[in-house]
């Protein structure tokens, strides 16, 4: 990780974007002030965030987050940016579960204000465990807390999973299916291989998820299991903690109506991530925390419904992660901060372990 350089986040400029922000808020709240503005480095690949305060003595929020849609010049990680959608989603969670999803607030449709659309929600103080560097490489909290500690963090992040699949009407959900044909399930492997083609065209495609989706076609499940409403991008570092409990559930952009196993796979799958390449540069992580088999038989213990298919839902979700990996990596290139290697599959930054999975020796 140490050898490539981080992308660049934003095309943003973050004065700019206060003044605007500041004049915006004054339209809803006339006379309110913005002050303790930040804007969190990691931002800008999918959506970007600003923290701020709000004084006015009427104001239904006073620490606050934002969440804008990528700018749509700065070539996005995704195709599209539904702030509607992301939304509801945290609105329908928060009304049907026991979550601690942040309360939303204004939603603006309207790109003129940031030039994008955007919704205020409540901001949550606490800590989530880093991405950069990962939370399973040494110097972070959570990588310093005991065992006990860790394990304590973990019950609490599947149980979020747990309840989130059990809690919420799947029917309530339904408005997250993609158009197309077949379950909820083949219609979202069909919406990630439109997704690949997008961040291919015209450019060099994998042939590793290529070989990756015609796997998956081998182990396509004998039943795909009931529906439920999928977090989507569901993991620790989606989540803000006070010490080791979950107080804010962030992130669902990437919500979906799909089976269990989707989110359960994606949970597993990238905390592998940030474990492989943490080995894969010396250190040795944290190889006993939220494994495959514990979160499974947890899951299981929670729910009562024991996981299924587990190795197409891992591989699946390693592929999806993948093109998203290209995707940024193309990024990358169109910003001049890396070159085009021969083997486009060398932009991929966990090709080694999608090639394993793929020829069945990963787990």
């Amino acid at each position: 990780m140490a050898a490539a350089p981080r992308p660049r986040t934003s095309t943003r400029e973050p004065e700019e974007l206060v003044r605007r922000l500041a004049a915006w808020l004054d339209t809803r709240l006339p006379g309110a002030k913005v002050t303790n503005v930040a804007v969190p480095g990691s931002n800008g690949m999918s959506s970007e965030t600003l923290l701020f305060d709000i004084e006015h003595p009427d104001t239904p929020l006073r620490a606050c987050a934002l969440r804008l849609a990528a700018d749509p010049a700065a070539y996005t990680v995704f195709p599209t940016y539904d702030m509607p959608r992301q939304h509801r989603v945290m609105s329908l969670v928060a009304e049907h579960t026991d979550l601690p999803v942040p309360r939303v607030q204004w939603l603006e449709e309207d790109p003129g204000p940031l030039g994008a659309p955007f919704f205020v929600m409540a901001r949550a103080e606490g800590r989530v465990p880093p991405d950069v560097m990962p939370y399973t490489y040494e110097g972070n909290w959570l990588h310093a807390a005991t065992d006990a500690q860790r394990r304590a963090l973990q019950e609490a992040s599947i149980s979020l999973l747990a309840r989130l699949h059990d809690q919420f009407p799947a029917k309530e959900a339904e408005f997250l299916l993609p158009e197309g044909e077949g379950g909820p399930l083949r219609r979202h492997v069909d919406a990630q291989r439109a997704y690949y083609a997008w961040v291919v065209d015209r450019l060099a495609p994998s042939p590793l998820i290529e070989r990756a989706f015609a796997r998956l076609e081998e182990l396509w499940p004998a039943d795909e299991g009931p529906a439920v409403l999928n977090w989507g991008d569901a993991r620790i570092g989606n989540v803000v903690y006070d010490g080791f409990t979950p107080v804010a559930v962030l992130d669902w952009e990437m919500a979906a109506y799909a089976p269990r196993e989707v989110d359960l796979g994606w949970s597993v799958y990238l905390h592998r991530f940030f474990q492989d390449l943490t080995v894969s540069f010396g250190q040795p992580g944290l190889p006993d925390f939220l494994r495959r088999d514990d979160l499974e038989r947890r899951y299981a213990e929670l729910t009562g419904h024991t996981p299924r298919d587990m190795e197409f839902h891992t591989l699946y979700a390693a592929l999806r992660h993948a093109i998203v990996m290209l995707r940024i990596a193309y990024r990358q290139v169109h910003f001049g901060e890396v070159e085009v290697p021969g083997d486009s599959d060398g932009l991929i930054l966990h090709h080694a372990s999608l090639a394993a999975m793929v020829q069945g020796t990963y787990w």
